[in-house]
């Protein structure tokens, strides 16, 4: 190793209580999501918080997956916990009121931060990355998403590193130079996993309606859970698939492995599986560590409608909670509750729609149980009070059930609702069809 980056590396070097020391009151603190946000570092802010020597900081993450000293309920008077997509870490808070969330497309993210939030005073961006090269670099692995891209952007006065050996080391653009840090601190720490998800009944009706309309050569944008998982099975025998898509998961190892993911049919980065972040087990994290095959981009690049267009029979496969009559589909709340977060799915269905010969699907199972064991139609009349219009339907292109797909891009309402019917569950579709004439969309 080059002895100038080792020597400026021990300087740098440090504790986490010693990293946090340069953090000021009220400063906007920026983490990337998942396992890239720092532990050891958070728990020292914590701790400064605690003895009265930091306040008023804004940490600003999402997809909160790991518990820190700085989530604490007690000390949330005195700082904000901004989170662009709940997870489990803050779901229960953000529910409370005792932290908040921020309604923004994962694709948009990173300037919004850095140029269009004049009240978040830019104080630092902490992340999490693998240990130093002879270069002197470190990657930030499977989590470039919001933290690479931000800290590039110049306008953050501080660059805190955790280094931590099971970050796995990437390629592609999210690299951090020596140079480029103000402090870093040591935190050995298993990566937080994402077990395999069972697969419903369900979930293999709808992976196989899914799987009959992607073709051979199609390149993937495809989420995690039983629904995804069951789409990747019924791809084992496709040709030549390719990768873009802001996470990746387990099932896209499993495809690479059976010889169905290649990329050799990409438009761009080609022979290369691009995503800005990885949620999944040791398989997919040693799979990523020092792969050429895969290459991880910060969110601005990954998530672009532009970028993701430049594909030829691009797929994007996206959840959703519920949808209305009208093709409008709710996919991160409960009503008002707010349970996940938009993410990219907007950014992906404009990107598909963009794309020569490009499709995107909103997948839900037609109905859900309630805690009193009543089930309910997730296609309904109008979305529930106070649910959130994650996608629109100007916008939502395929609606799939375990019924089957209704096609909703461009068509009228009448033909909407007639489709939309015929996805629904059996026993509620002379309701839904009763309330669409009460609505007066059909005659």
């Amino acid at each position: 190793m080059n002895q100038k980056w080792e020597e400026m590396y021990r300087e740098k070097l440090g504790s986490a209580d010693d990293c946090v020391k340069h953090l000021k009151d009220d400063d906007g603190i920026l983490i990337p999501l998942g396992n890239g946000a720092p532990a050891a570092l958070g728990n020292a802010i914590g701790k400064r918080i605690r003895e009265g020597n930091l306040k008023g900081v804004t940490w600003v993450g999402g997809l909160d997956v790991k518990w820190m000293d700085i989530l604490s309920p007690e000390l949330q008077d005195r700082i904000t916990i901004d989170s662009g997509f709940v997870a489990e870490a803050v779901r229960l808070g953000v529910q409370k009121g005792l932290y908040t969330y921020s309604p923004n497309r994962l694709g948009h993210v990173i300037d919004v931060v850095t140029q269009h939030r004049a009240h978040l005073n830019k104080g630092a961006v902490v992340c999490v990355v693998s240990p130093m090269d002879e270069h002197g670099f470190f990657s930030t692995g499977v989590n470039v998403d919001i933290g690479w891209g931000s800290a590039k952007a110049g306008v953050f006065r501080e660059l805190l590193l955790e280094v931590n050996e099971n970050m796995p080391r990437a390629f592609g653009n999210n690299h951090i130079h020596i140079s480029e840090v103000t402090a870093v601190c040591e935190n050995t720490a298993p990566l937080v996993e994402m077990p395999p998800v069972p697969i419903s009944k369900e979930d293999e009706m709808i992976g196989e309606y899914v799987a009959e309309l992607i073709p051979d050569g199609a390149c993937l944008q495809i989420g995690i859970g039983g629904m995804p998982n069951a789409i990747a099975n019924c791809l084992k025998d496709k040709k030549d698939l390719g990768i873009h898509s802001e996470m990746l998961t387990d099932s896209m190892v499993d495809l690479y492995e059976c010889g169905a993911v290649t990329c050799a049919r990409k438009n761009i980065n080609r022979f290369k599986m691009v995503g800005c972040f990885a949620f999944g087990t040791q398989k997919l994290y040693k799979f990523i560590d020092n792969n050429p095959m895969v290459e991880m981009h910060c969110t601005s690049y990954v998530n672009d409608p532009y970028i993701i267009g430049q594909h030829d029979n691009m797929i994007a496969v996206n959840g959703t909670i519920e949808v209305d009559l009208s093709g409008q589909a709710a996919s991160e709340s409960h009503g008002p509750i707010q349970y996940s977060g938009a993410g990219g799915q907007s950014d992906f269905v404009q990107g598909a729609w963009r794309s020569r010969g490009g499709q995107s699907f909103l997948t839900l199972h037609s109905t859900y149980v309630d805690k009193n064991g009543e089930r309910h139609s997730n296609i309904k009349p109008m979305l529930t009070p106070g649910a959130f219009v994650s996608t629109t339907r100007q916008d939502v292109e395929n609606i799939v059930t375990e019924y089957g797909v209704a096609h909703i891009k461009g068509n009228d309402m009448r033909t909407r609702v007639k489709d939309l019917i015929r996805i629904a569950h059996p026993d509620f579709r002379d309701w839904l069809r009763s309330e669409a004439k009460r609505l007066r969309y059909i005659p």
